[in-house]
């Protein structure tokens, strides 16, 4: 369904980013990454306070691949 979109300003998109306005039949990714990290690892804000007595991160991966990236031109 169209959409009338009034006036855009972007001032930066990142090498992995991606913009679209109005209709899209398909975005698809063309990179991908895998991250580990343990308890407390992706807090942020102010005041903190994290109590980890124990932690451990399994990071085994039984698979050969996890996102096949198939480029379709």
């Amino acid at each position: 369904m169209p959409a009338i979109v009034g006036a855009v300003k972007v001032i930066s998109i990142g090498s992995n980013g991606i913009f679209n306005i109005g209709d899209i039949f398909n975005v698809a990714p063309t990179s991908t990454a895998k991250t580990f990290a343990g308890a407390g690892s992706f807090n942020t804000g102010d005041n903190l306070r994290v109590r980890n007595n124990y932690s451990s991160t399994n990071t085994y991966d039984s698979d050969l691949a996890d996102s096949n990236i198939n480029s379709v031109i």
